[in-house]
């Protein structure tokens, strides 16, 4: 074989670096380089780095500087020693003979045009065709060819000279995790700055900076991105590209922390992966699982460092844990858990225990060691929707959002009542018309587990039909989806990436709700994009929509769910008040002129929707006001024919136990003629109580004194 004929063709690399000989170099460099002068200054460049480091593993070892030809030898007019001229052979040690060059000095040298025609880039074994193949992919990605064409360059052309491997379809992602962490580990060095003034010829002290390294990191780890993008929507590799160009942490490293002992990392490592690979839960409900267990092991090991496996564990212990439970600061709010945290941390430790229990494992507690009764009581509270005003003002700012794929997620939030991960994962068929030709959605497997098509506001619905034509245009690759394990092609992509939740809902509220004036004094957003949902719902319920209506919309499994949003708001207390006590009788007292003129105060409409539910009788609801004083409409206080027997002693007691707790309540709030009613109520109460026992004791005696006649 001659030299050119092996230079077409790459050399097994070898396991001892050396320099190629110059009959090698030689004959490549007339066969790829064109212009005369080129290969005169390539070989002569040759020659002094091969005279100036005979022994290239003398060069490996030698300090970056020295290598990089900035320093260490007699400085040429160019303000660099000879072996800085020596960047063309390298390129071609590295691609041809499979002499791999490491990433920091790759990160101080400038390749620009290293396939071009000029640079011998035919010669070096890289695909060109295939290299402007990935520039118009990345261009129908959104990626304009300039920017394409940059970062790939820069990209691929340090991997392929990291890997002394021309193939670019042998790259793969642990190759794109291995350049970004270098990335990184680079812009953190000490010498950072003289670094890149040596490589710029400037002074130090023109490249220092604060963020200096945090900006070259910045820069290039998008460039590594891009590549990303491209070999995810080519197949090339699995992994979704992520912001930085991360490894995925493993279980192990996302859940405890190295002093915990092996047995207890082994048993809950195994527990989660299989909650997750079993599919038992959807993914976010393992994560709440790994954080309640991550903050129980780290408690053990502070607290009980004797305690080396699960098995050990007691009543006694849990108990103590479940008492500082609510003592611990969150690390992100500075504040103690909130209640529902605290709920579903108590309960995943609990299953945690009932399941392995029952599947019979080693090292687990081997019983159920806390009940739903150790989880605190979630407060239910009604649904925070949005006023009218705030609705108008949100809508006009999401109007106006720029971004046309954060304005039609929040338009989808508003009108659809879709949930956010929902929302995120449609797909390109995700809408269609009904046979009237209004618009449906269909909102894909989520939390409910099951899919739903509900109608859609015809703005939502032409928003959602450009986003689709654009994701279709764009054909980025399909992606496995997490819930059904499907392959689906998703709609809020960008640059062939599917957008975070941050990016899509996030951080276009926060623009919204600038835009809308819905933020305090330091700037800060007072309403959650959520409370869009329970808008939605809360409308739902006032224009007379059915419990099923609102439950198929919504997404709600149970009936209870969907019901929440029909207690009555302020504007149907008020009418069905006015209803009820004002349909064209006269009436008098002291609520009256209130009633009559229909100008309830807010403390009035406050005690109504927290009463509303506690005053159900039979039929219908009590709407009486405070103003009206203590009630005696009940039977049991004012019916002259009311009668009852000792049968219904146990529900009298159980309701004098309820009006007590309606005292302490009305005592609580300052309600002082509501604790006079529930008074009232339990005197009563106390009285057909105390007839009852003593006509008992007297129905007791009269049957001794039979017996004894008898």
């Amino acid at each position: 074989m001659n030299a050119v004929a092996g230079a077409t063709a790459r050399i097994t690399a070898p396991t001892v670096r050396r320099h190629a000989t110059e009959a090698e170099y030689g004959a490549w460099v007339k066969a790829f380089i064109p212009h005369y002068a080129a290969r005169y200054e390539r070989m002569a460049a040759y020659r002094r780095f091969v005279e100036g480091w005979p022994d290239l593993e003398d060069w490996f070892r030698a300090p970056l500087l020295v290598r990089a030809g900035f320093t260490g030898g007699p400085l040429r007019a160019t303000g660099r020693t000879g072996t800085f001229s020596a960047s063309g052979y390298l390129v071609y040690l590295s691609l041809v003979h499979g002499v791999g060059l490491d990433y920091e000095f790759l990160f101080v040298r400038k390749y620009a045009r290293l396939f071009s025609i000029q640079a011998g880039g035919k010669g070096l074994g890289v695909d060109l065709d295939l290299l402007e193949a990935h520039v118009t992919r990345l261009d129908e990605l959104g990626y304009s060819p300039e920017s394409a064409r940059t970062n790939l360059t820069w990209a691929i052309g340090r991997l392929l000279l990291h890997r002394g491997d021309p193939d670019i379809t042998a790259v793969t992602a642990e190759d794109l995790f291995d350049i970004a962490e270098q990335i990184r580990s680079f812009g953190q060095r000490e010498d950072f700055a003289q670094l890149r003034a040596a490589l710029y010829q400037k002074s130090p002290w023109q490249m220092t900076g604060e963020n200096a390294g945090e900006r070259f990191a910045k820069a290039h780890l998008a460039k590594v991105h891009c590549l990303h993008v491209l070999l995810f929507n080519i197949g090339q590799v699995t992994n979704p590209p992520t912001s930085g160009t991360r490894r995925r942490k493993s279980w192990e490293e996302n859940l405890l922390p190295e002093p915990c002992p092996p047995r207890i990392r082994a048993v809950v490592e195994r527990y989660l992966s299989t909650r997750l690979e079993a599919q038992f839960d959807r993914p976010q409900t393992v994560r709440i699982a790994r954080e309640g267990l991550r903050r129980f092991v780290n408690w053990l090991g502070r607290e009980h460092p004797d305690i080396t496996s699960l098995a050990q564990l007691d009543r006694a212990l849990i108990e103590e844990y479940l008492r500082w439970l609510p003592t611990y600061t969150s690390q992100t709010t500075g504040q103690p858990l909130q209640v529902t945290t605290r709920k579903h941390e108590i309960n995943a430790i609990g299953a945690f225990c009932r399941d392995t229990s029952m599947w019979g494992w080693d090292d687990v507690p081997g019983g159920p060691l806390l009940t739903t009764r150790d989880a605190p009581r979630r407060q239910e509270t009604i649904p925070r929707y949005l006023p009218r005003h705030e609705v108008d003002a949100l809508m006009t700012a999401i109007e106006g959002l720029t971004d046309p794929l954060q304005r039609t997620a929040l338009l989808l939030l508003r009108w659809s009542g879709a949930r956010r991960d929902e929302i995120r994962r449609l797909t390109w068929d995700c809408l269609d018309t009904y046979a009237s030709g209004h618009p449906r959605l269909r909102i894909p497997v989520g939390k409910g587990h099951a899919e739903r098509l509900i109608p859609l506001h015809a703005d939502a619905a032409v928003a959602l039909q450009e986003i689709i034509n654009q994701a279709k245009a764009m054909k980025a690759v399909a992606r496995r989806d997490p819930t059904t394990g499907r392959l689906e092609n998703y709609i809020f992509v960008r640059k062939g990436k599917l957008l975070s939740s941050a990016t899509l809902f996030d951080d276009s509220f926060e623009k919204a709700c600038t835009a809308a004036g819905l933020v305090d004094s330091k700037g800060t957003r007072t309403v959650s994009a959520h409370r869009l949902r329970h808008t939605l719902g809360t409308q739902l319920a006032e224009g007379g929509a059915r419990i099923q209506t609102i439950m198929t919309i919504l997404g709600h499994k149970s009936a209870s769910m969907s019901m929440i949003y029909s207690r009555i708001s302020d504007p149907e207390v008020r009418r069905q008040y006015e209803e009820a006590l004002a349909s064209g009788n006269r009436i008098a007292g002291p609520a009256a002129e209130a009633l009559m003129n229909g100008s309830l105060d807010d403390e009035s409409i406050h005690w109504l929707q927290t009463n509303f539910l506690k005053t159900e009788l039979e039929l219908g609801h009590c709407l009486r006001l405070p103003a009206e004083g203590p009630c005696e409409c009940e039977l049991m206080l004012s019916c002259p024919k009311f009668l009852t027997t000792s049968e219904y002693a146990p529900r009298l007691r159980a309701r004098l136990e309820r009006e007590e707790e309606l005292v302490a309540d009305a005592d609580t709030r300052g309600w002082p003629r509501e604790a006079e009613r529930h008074q009232a109520t339990k005197r009563r109460l106390q009285q057909l109580l105390d007839d009852l026992e003593t006509a008992t004791e007297a129905d007791l005696l009269n049957s001794r004194d039979k017996q004894k006649l008898q």
